[in-house]
């Protein structure tokens, strides 16, 4: 059961507000969102996206940051998820931006000026620095996103962002509606300190702590660091009669490393989806001589192809690298794994459109067992999932 819940700061993404409004006008909209406390976010990012039109392109983190300042002036007293922590109270890490990181807060800072100076009381130019260096830090922001993890937005709870990290969490965060639950997925004791992952747990000991130094500035301590017991089984070799010397191994580690960042890169600079699955399978096809393919960085790969499988809408190609994912998803991520759900979501959806329903249904029974106690048996998600395994 949760052992925390609140509201705090969100924006979500444009499609979804977007959404909203076609679905009631004038009067009828005011009042329900004069009902529901949001009439003054509304308003904000209304009359600015009417001012601007088409120019209207704010970051996720100005339109966060916004939001913030408006519900600061309009309302007095702690939010359910600042009975903790305020806001203005989280860690800063201004001091510990690199120049590349300062140059994109800055950027931000200019957007919030251009965007919504008219309709917004901005503080000065250092306590914005402050405000925008506490509010990026993941740690203290969270992503929400549905249940095959596709993103909708991001949110500020000031409460659940005193959490510590593990790689070995105790519990996880998931949403509903505005709302963020914290819930166990391990046997706890009284006393157990309440751990939750700021990343995914999936990669090496070594990329795991470079993540976390890289965007929460420490080094994680925790018990599946510091025996790396499960490093072996995520960077597994193939088996071959002359075992590859250690130089060889390393030389594919930073190819690996290297592919996943150049693919990054790629995916968002609007490449075409047949380039994409190009380098996708030249990867694996590399890193196949050494690497077993449950190995990560194989998995990595297989999980990018999929998508761009689904995009270009090949179904067969999505579930062959779906379905080699999943074998070895089981075992390496937490039985609880949100990762581990969206997959069985996304086998499910191929399988129904393949009219393979009692393999569709197995996976989402499976999902479902992950998700009553990721997001709890009452939840929307859940129940949704319930009704569309009935009617399959």
């Amino acid at each position: 059961s949760p052992g925390l819940s609140g509201r705090g700061a969100a924006v979500l993404q444009p499609r979804v507000f977007v959404r909203a409004v076609a679905e009631a006008e004038g009067g009828l909209l005011r009042e329900l969102l004069l009902q529901r406390g949001d009439w003054a976010m509304h308003k904000l990012e209304c009359s600015a996206m009417i001012a601007f039109g088409e120019r209207w392109c704010p970051s996720e983190i100005t339109r966060l940051v916004a939001r913030i300042l408006t519900k600061k002036k309009t309302q007095k007293d702690r939010c359910a998820s600042e009975r903790l922590l305020l806001i203005g109270e989280m860690q800063s890490h201004a001091e510990d931006v690199d120049n590349e990181g300062r140059e994109m807060m800055e950027a931000d800072v200019a957007g919030l000026h251009q965007f919504f100076s008219k309709h917004l009381e901005i503080p000065g130019h250092k306590d914005l620095l402050t405000l925008f260096s506490q509010v990026p830090l993941r740690a203290t922001v969270f992503t929400i996103e549905d249940e095959e993890l596709s993103h909708l937005g991001t949110a500020v709870y000031p409460d659940v962002a005193l959490i510590n990290h593990s790689c070995l969490p105790s519990v996880i965060v998931t949403y509903n509606g505005t709302s963020a639950d914290v819930r166990a997925v391990r046997d706890m004791n009284p006393g157990d300190e309440v751990l939750i992952s700021y990343i995914d747990v999936l990669y090496p000991t070594e990329d795991r702590n470079t993540r976390l130094r890289e965007s929460y500035y420490f080094t994680c301590q925790c018990q599946e660091c510091g025996s790396q017991s499960s490093d072996q089984a995520k960077l597994k070799l193939r088996k071959r009669s002359d075992p590859a010397e250690a130089e060889v191994i390393n030389t594919m580690v930073r190819y690996a490393r290297k592919c996943i960042r150049e693919f990054r890169v790629f995916k968002n600079s609007n490449t075409p989806a047949s380039t994409l699955l190009e380098m996708c399978e030249q990867s694996l096809d590399e890193m196949g001589a050494v690497f077993d393919e449950s190995n990560v960085y194989m998995l990595h790969m297989m999980y990018q192809a999929m998508g761009v499988c689904l995009y270009m809408q090949d179904p067969d190609g999505a579930l062959r690298y779906g379905e080699k994912i999943a074998k070895y998803y089981r075992k390496l991520y937490p039985a609880y794994s949100l990762n581990l759900s969206s997959l069985y979501l996304k086998l499910g959806r191929l399988y129904f459109g393949m009219e393979r329903n009692s393999e569709c249904i197995s996976v989402l029974k499976k999902a479902k067992a992950i998700m009553e106690v990721t997001h709890g048996k009452n939840h929307f998600y859940v129940t949704e999932l319930d009704r569309q395994m009935k009617e399959h």
